[in-house]
């Protein structure tokens, strides 16, 4: 007993895990059940039917949560962080062709293996890797919860990554955490906050990190919402020489890991949002090599057809756009992070009185809608 005790949660988490199992939302893992059954006096067969197919998984936050409470605290060998590792950059890599809500699931399992592992023996260089391991995961979990729009959870995995960054004395995955939220800024048009998250994850990031790198293009984006072009077109010449030098890395749609390809795309859409005569020809040309890229990367590519299309907008072809952002809107992999960026489209279509424009609207209207802020937008 003395051993389970010193393995139980704090006291208000366990009050919160106790009232979802009450209510049936969770089925508890040992052991509870065994802590239950001593309380009522009765066996755990009877307790817990065998039919009882609820998943036995604490709620999303308090799982965050519990994981970040724990790494303060210290059998894992070197094999065992291996593979834990190449699990992390697979999930990485299924990002550009995964929905949010399946890769959550897959994040979500091993980060309770993650937190089964932080009490575990082991050296501090294998503690310091599995705190690594927790935080690009608690990460990706954050960045698949802003892509569906559900913000506070997104807040909490982002909270546990960052805490477990610190404790891993790894300033990379730290300075991804602010651009991440510096994303989450854009997505709500909050660009002035975003600009500052995204300069201090530059000054956070190793220099010529992939952090560092997509922080800088970043900016350039914000900049271009903003309208200032001379800041813009400085943060484009960073990313150039910053990505000049880069080969393409075995694994390019690593979500973590900036590649040329990765680069255009950034071009374009910050060419886009800022307007002006380049943004067409360039994003065109993007959009092309992006359809023969392999491997194939469908949401890049979609979001890719959004920036021709508000592109298009400016070069007064609004047929051509319309077109666009219809196939990006059915292509079944548009994300709800990126609704706006259609909806931006069919609002300037609508405002010209385009005639297909009630048909996009009622598109967009029919796009999965799974957060509330997302919601309130139609």
């Amino acid at each position: 007993m003395p051993r389970i005790r010193a393995r139980l949660p704090e006291r208000e988490s366990l009050i919160r895990m106790i009232k979802n199992w009450e209510a049936g939302k969770h089925r508890p893992k040992d052991p509870y059940p065994v802590l239950y059954c001593r309380v009522f006096g009765t066996d755990e067969s009877a307790l817990f039917s065998d039919d009882d197919d609820t998943p036995a998984q604490l709620d999303e936050e308090t799982e965050a949560l519990e994981l970040a409470r724990r790494v303060a605290a210290s059998d894992v060998g070197g094999e065992t962080l291996d593979r834990l590792e190449e699990v992390v950059d697979d999930l990485a890599t299924a990002y550009q062709g995964t929905s949010p809500v399946e890769l959550l699931g897959r994040i979500r399992q091993h980060l309770t293996y993650v937190s089964h592992l932080v009490d575990a023996k082991k050296t501090f260089v294998e503690h310091r890797r599995l705190l690594a391991a927790g935080g690009w995961l608690s990460l990706l979990a954050s960045t698949c919860h802003i892509d569906l729009r559900q913000f506070e959870a997104a807040a909490t995995w982002l909270r546990t990554a960052t805490q477990l960054a610190r404790h891993a004395e790894h300033p990379e995955i730290e300075a991804w955490c602010l651009e991440t939220e510096a994303w989450q800024a854009v997505t709500t048009a909050d660009y002035r906050r975003a600009l500052t998250l995204a300069r201090g994850a530059q000054a956070l990031a190793p220099r010529r990190s992939s952090a560092f790198i997509q922080a800088t293009a970043q900016e350039g984006r914000i900049w271009a919402r903003l309208g200032s072009g001379p800041e813009t077109r400085d943060a484009l010449n960073r990313v150039a020489q910053l990505v000049s030098p880069l080969s393409m890395p075995d694994r390019p749609e690593h979500h973590y890991r900036y590649d040329p390809s990765k680069s255009e795309a950034y071009v374009a859409t910050t060419l886009s949002w800022l307007g002006g005569p380049a943004a067409v020809p360039y994003t065109w040309q993007v959009v092309a090599r992006m359809e023969a890229d392999v491997p194939f990367r469908p949401r890049r590519a979609v979001s890719t057809r959004l920036d021709l299309a508000l592109a298009l907008l400016t070069a007064d072809q609004p047929d051509e756009a319309g077109r666009l952002v219809l196939e990006a809107m059915t292509s079944g992999v548009l994300v709800p992070s990126n609704h706006w960026r259609a909806n931006e489209v069919i609002t300037t279509l609508e405002t010209r009185g385009l005639p297909e424009a009630p048909d996009l609207r009622e598109a967009y209207r029919a796009l999965p809608s799974l957060g509330a802020d997302d919601a309130r937008r139609r």
